[in-house]
């Protein structure tokens, strides 16, 4: 598919390291011409993410913002305003509470719930917002992708705030497609296990390991996915060749989901 995004102008957030990165450098790989790089405190990281983008050609504008704050999605996109259209946003920043019990429910608090909505739903929200009128300059229709989590779609996951913060960000998904059609595309995927430092929190090296043979022996596919491997269906929906897709959760789990009660809705 090399040469589908030729001459687009992408923006995507929380793009320092893991999926946001690898979305990132897939598009410049694909063509873009630039790419919007947010990040909230890893500039170094950030920065790493920028050179890797303009090593496959395209222009790097590198924001630093809380998506937590409109005023700060506000001038992310202000970051793109010079190309004078955005065709792709990413929301993909994303914050979690680490509780794997969920039954302990004195492990996360009100501000945990907050916190987590502000950026994970509010934040895609003020994003969608702030872009709306650049998605809507380009000769086809703006593509936003929002990351959401199986988490979201199953109830498992780091946290309950965090499943919770996301089953809202895909029933977002579906109610913003509706209302931004037929000007803005807005779909969203639900990775599962990705192989990135956000996995692998408090593990070390023989730990993580641990955990990525784990995964791999669990799921229906038996892989640990990478962030590439996620990165690849995310493009896909903000790419020419879904055009026709809107209002769609795609599952990108390894098959992980299909542990679980059946989904009668996505």
């Amino acid at each position: 598919m090399s040469g589908d995004f030729d001459g687009l102008i992408v923006a995507i957030t929380g793009a320092s390291t893991g999926l946001g990165r690898a979305i990132a450098v897939e598009v410049a790989e694909r063509g873009a011409k630039a790419v919007v790089v947010n990040y909230a405190r890893s500039a170094a990281e950030a920065e790493e993410t920028a050179d890797r983008v303009r090593a496959h050609g395209a222009e790097a504008v590198l924001v630093q913002a809380d998506v937590a704050d409109d005023a700060d999605c506000r001038r992310i996109a202000e970051a793109a305003a010079g190309f004078g259209r955005i065709d792709a946003l990413f929301n993909n920043a994303g914050v979690t509470k680490f509780a794997q019990n969920h039954a302990d429910l004195d492990a996360v608090s009100g501000e945990d719930f907050l916190r987590l909505y502000q950026v994970n739903v509010v934040g895609a929200f003020q994003m969608i917002r702030a872009a709306r009128a650049l998605l809507e300059a380009g000769e086809r229709p703006g593509a936003v992708v929002n990351t959401s989590s199986i988490a979201g779609v199953t109830g498992i996951g780091s946290s309950v705030p965090y499943a919770a913060s996301k089953g809202a960000l895909t029933t977002m998904t579906l109610s913003l497609a509706r209302a931004l059609a037929p000007k803005i595309r807005v779909n969203a995927i639900c990775p599962g296990f990705i192989d990135t430092p956000w996995f692998g929190r408090g593990l070390d090296e023989a730990g993580l390991e641990r955990l990525r043979q784990g995964v791999a022996a669990s799921v229906p596919l038996k892989v640990a996915s990478t962030a590439e491997d996620i990165a690849a269906s995310a493009v896909f929906l903000a790419s020419p060749h879904s055009r026709h897709i809107t209002g769609e959760t795609l599952i990108v789990d390894a098959g992980t989901h299909l542990g679980y009660a059946p989904l009668r809705a996505r």
